[in-house]
């Protein structure tokens, strides 16, 4: 019975770790227009700063 119990240990954690991947892939969000609107403005306001003065 105690070889059965630590059978079912890794079958229950294979399990669990299924139904959470399938519920991580159902619920990502698509697309990466936030992060790339960020980075957008990121580059613009090293442009501007870097356009003013030369520090060399």
């Amino acid at each position: 019975m105690a070889a059965l119990a630590w059978l079912l240990i890794p079958f229950f954690a294979a399990v669990g770790a299924a139904v959470w991947g399938s519920w991580a892939a159902k619920h990502r969000a698509i697309g990466d227009g936030a992060e790339l609107a960020g980075y957008a403005r990121f580059r613009d306001a090293m442009e501007k700063a870097g356009s003013g003065s030369d520090l060399l």
